[in-house]
């Protein structure tokens, strides 16, 4: 399973949202710097805490270009309470195959129960990473300041960050 490094194309990944539509992955972000979160599931209090962050950030983010999803293996009816529950405003998938998944992307999987670990990319405006976070346990995942840190940085800096 690959690990990716920065400059990598992020693969196709297609997400079943909870409104039912079909959001793909990177190309949902086109033209925009994406977030794409994979967590834990609804019973991990750092991934609720992760994901109200994002949802706190919404405004900031949106200002600077920076688009955000989510996924994870919960079922459709556990997501939407989620969403609810957080007010997410941006998309969050349910249903994920863990072992689908880690195999395009590399995220770790817990064996039993099943779920994907947490897990996140930065990735530029033409859908190549430029950070990826693999954690194998609870903690050590993207934070809505550091995303947002980087992607001025890379706007102020470089040339190529919409490359």
């Amino acid at each position: 399973m690959p690990l990716f490094n920065p400059g990598d194309p992020f693969p196709q990944l297609t997400i079943t949202t909870t409104d039912g539509q079909a959001l793909t992955l990177p190309g949902a972000f086109t033209g925009d710097f994406g977030v794409v979160l994979f967590y834990r599931g609804s019973w991990c209090p750092y991934c609720n805490a992760q994901l109200r962050a994002f949802e706190r950030a919404g405004q900031a983010l949106a200002d600077n270009g920076i688009r955000v999803a989510a996924l994870s293996v919960d079922d459709q009816q556990t997501t939407a309470a989620l969403v609810e529950k957080h007010k997410l405003t941006f998309p969050v998938g349910y249903g994920a195959d863990a072992a689908a998944v880690a195999a395009l992307t590399g995220a770790f999987v817990n064996p039993d129960p099943v779920y994907l670990q947490s897990t996140g990319f930065v990735l530029n405006p033409a859908g190549k990473v430029v950070v990826s976070v693999y954690s194998s346990g609870a903690i050590g995942r993207l934070v809505p300041d550091d995303v947002l840190g980087l992607v001025r940085y890379l706007r102020e800096h470089t040339a190529t960050a919409t490359a």
